[in-house]
């Protein structure tokens, strides 16, 4: 799990005073907060809830927030697809591209630009990323993984692929979007209902109880009306 507030550079290290420090005593510290960037997360403190309903026509949904480049995203996204498959339910897929991460931000512009050949193209692109993410280094290695891919796919890829800015555009409003709920980590992952008898969403903390509480959602909205307002 990454954490946004915690990036020890030196401006960083100056503000919690480890700079000060002997070698082995800052690495030691460096160590402590680390354990805090990726340890166990309580659950999101949600500011803006707009966001956390399902799609229109649905009961239930999973949202999730996730940056391309995170280690437990690409831990989580096998689940996620096995899950929405399993139950036949929405899986919105917002970006949440880390600055600390040097090739999210346009591994999720990539997607998007493969999203509009068709959403199934740019799910792939997304879950091979994700399944290849440890031998995608820098940039460049995303560039070459890219082009292979829409190759294999019978796809032709532009010099540039968002000469406009339209697609980072789009990344950086879902950016927004999740800071305006409270985003703290990625990946964060909701199970959202519409009209639930039951909480109107839940953060997914626990992932081995994600079916259960897919399970809990789709009986608490059982004679609900599907939600009428899409949401991306």
């Amino acid at each position: 799990m990454h954490r946004i507030l915690v990036r020890l550079f030196p401006s960083r290290l100056h503000r919690i005073g480890l700079l000060g420090l002997a070698p082995a005593a800052l690495l030691l510290a460096m160590g402590a907060a680390a354990h805090a960037q990726f340890g166990p997360s309580p659950t999101t403190p949600v500011h803006d809830p707009s966001a956390l309903r399902p799609p229109a026509g649905a009961r239930v949904a999973i949202v999730e927030f996730e940056d391309m480049e995170c280690p437990d995203c690409a831990n989580a996204n096998p689940l996620l697809k096995e899950a929405a498959a399993k139950y036949n339910i929405p899986w919105v897929r917002h970006d949440f591209p880390l600055s600390f991460h040097i090739w999210s931000t346009q591994a999720a512009v990539n997607a998007r630009w493969f999203d509009t050949k068709s959403k199934k193209l740019g799910d792939d692109y997304r879950d091979l990323v994700f399944a290849n993410q440890p031998s995608i280094v820098d940039l460049m290695g995303l560039r070459r993984f890219t082009e292979n891919f829409a190759q294999s796919h019978g796809v032709a890829m532009p010099f540039a692929i968002d000469p406009q800015g339209k697609l980072l555009a789009a990344v950086k409003a879902d950016y927004a979007l999740g800071q305006r709920i409270g985003i703290e980590h990625t990946p964060t992952i909701w199970i959202v209902t519409a009209n639930s008898k039951g909480a109107p969403f839940i953060e997914v903390v626990d992932r081995s109880k994600l079916f259960q509480l897919i399970d809990q959602a789709l009986a608490d909205t059982r004679s609900a009306p599907p939600a009428k307002t899409a949401h991306r």
